[in-house]
């Protein structure tokens, strides 16, 4: 199974440049999109046969999830209506197993870090919290808005975030905001 917890590298890449992608990109990336698929169809027949309560999925959106996966970075926001589970897999944001534990509402935050089994499967977040309460850095890692299920409820927050991003790289007030220290340039992402 392919590991997608490692940390991600990112490069920052030119504007106008293309992206060059090696053979072995070109697998792992097929072989990332054929897994997705198979954890759709899996979690399908677990909630078709009653072994899951209720199930929503991904199928045929993992192209388009693959290659906004490229061009993230750390500090960028993901506002996802939900299904996004692809691209959670290829930022190493959630594991395939981590995916079936959020399927059966596991209650566990390591097992299932999106919500702890509070959330539908395939609604997906990044926790922005430390175990101790302080704030995580936002600006070195993949960041994912909690999903909602009502249509285009992710609008409104992906013009909200990046109005946010914007403001906190010009407000003075905000300035002194520890993780907003490197005054990156965040993009916030949403598929449609």
């Amino acid at each position: 199974m392919l590991e997608t917890q490692e940390k991600k590298t990112s490069q920052v890449k030119e504007p106008g440049r293309q992206l060059v992608m090696s053979a072995a990109d070109v697998l792992r990336d097929y072989s990332l999109g054929v897994q997705s698929r198979q954890a759709s169809l899996v979690g399908r027949r677990e909630v078709l046969s009653g072994k899951a309560k209720f199930g929503i999925f991904g199928d045929g959106k993992e192209l388009a999830q693959i290659a906004m996966a490229k061009v993230v970075k750390p500090g960028d926001y993901r506002t996802g209506y939900y299904r996004d589970q692809t691209f959670m897999f290829a930022i190493g944001a959630t594991t395939i197993q981590q995916f079936f534990a959020q399927l059966y509402a596991h209650a566990d935050v390591v097992a299932e870090p999106n919500s702890a089994g509070r959330q539908m499967n395939s609604h997906f977040a990044t926790r922005l919290l430390n175990d101790d309460g302080t704030w995580r850095d936002q600006t070195q890692m993949f960041n994912s808005a909690a999903d909602l299920s009502p249509t285009a409820s992710q609008m409104p927050r992906l013009v909200g975030l990046g109005y946010a991003s914007r403001l906190y790289r010009e407000l003075d007030d905000l300035k002194p905001v520890s993780y907003t220290h490197l005054r990156a340039h965040e993009t916030v992402l949403d598929l449609v």
